[in-house]
């Protein structure tokens, strides 16, 4: 495995920031790392990285342990912080030219920094200085001196942060492009870039894993444990009187207003369903089954 993590822990003073995890991840995948702010994500991620070291458990890459290897580590990663440090007074040129010096990439650092130019879509900005680039362009920086020693595992905090949608469409297909035949492991608070890019979702709540599996998989019904209908009615109904289903296991509004309830027997709260509308004076003007957005399975695991 490019990544293997085996009952990681660290702590600052009182707080446990990442509490017993393992997990690993494969070549040719694109990993999501999803959390609430202060879960774990950015703390695991520089434990990875060898910026911190864990308090117990292990943590690889590529077969190096990172506390006993931290220098073949390093040259295995690319990695681009969610705050990407990047020095505002050097040129783009310059700056990647800088990072390749220091990943000792001798003769074929100026035929790789071109490279990770075009792929990053650079090309434009090169003669400009980095403090001068919009943030979106700032991104696109960090990315290319995270690749630009060709490494075998990239780690990318909030890589698509600040882009514009033109932006969003070719860093998107870039990820997934590496992906095919490196290793990605990325963190972001948006949902819609982890169902284009990733193969597999890790959610990690307070400091543990709460879930580990394809997205596809996490919305899966059976994967929950429970099946959801999604219902709409004729006139705004409350929370409180949904609460009264006995058959009902989870009640959630979706953004564009419908119900969206959970049961373990579906077929018997659709009849509760029913009955209720009928005593309550409410008509149902839709009822279908409905496998949970996966906004919707990190808010329920995230939550709790």
């Amino acid at each position: 495995m490019s990544i293997s993590v085996k009952n990681l822990t660290k702590t600052f003073d009182t707080q446990i920031a990442v509490n017993n995890i393992s997990f690993e991840a494969a070549k040719g995948t694109v990993t999501g790392f999803l959390g609430p702010n202060g879960a774990g994500k950015s703390t695991t991620m520089k434990i990875l990285t060898t910026y911190l070291l864990p308090e117990s458990g292990s943590a690889r890459i590529c077969n190096f342990e990172v506390t006993e290897h931290p220098m073949e580590v390093r040259k295995r990663i690319g990695y681009m912080p969610e705050n990407n440090p990047l020095y505002y007074d050097m040129y783009v040129r310059e700056f990647l030219l800088f990072a390749a010096g220091i990943h000792q990439l001798g003769n074929n650092a100026t035929k790789r920094v071109n490279e990770v130019i075009a792929m990053t879509g650079l090309t434009k900005e090169v003669k400009k200085k980095i403090g001068a680039l919009s943030k979106g362009y700032k991104q696109r920086v960090g990315l290319a001196q995270a690749m630009i020693h060709d490494p075998e595992v990239l780690i990318l905090d909030e890589p698509t942060s600040g882009l514009d949608p033109n932006q969003l469409s070719d860093i998107r297909k870039l990820i997934l492009e590496i992906g095919k035949e490196k290793t990605v492991l990325l963190s972001t608070h948006i949902m819609q870039e982890v169902q284009a890019m990733c193969n597999r979702a890790i959610i990690i709540n307070n400091g543990k894993i709460v879930a580990d599996d394809r997205i596809e998989q996490l919305k899966n019904t059976e994967h929950n444990a429970a099946t959801v209908l999604r219902v709409q009615f004729d006139k705004t109904v409350s929370r409180e009187q949904l609460a009264v289903l006995k058959h009902q296991s989870r009640i959630q509004q979706s953004p564009e207003g419908h119900w969206l309830i959970a049961s373990a027997q579906p077929d018997i709260l659709r009849k509760e369903l029913m009955a209720w509308a009928v005593s309550s004076d409410v008509a149902i003007v839709q009822m279908q089954t409905a496998g949970e957005s996966l906004e919707e399975v990190f808010r329920r695991l995230t939550q709790q």
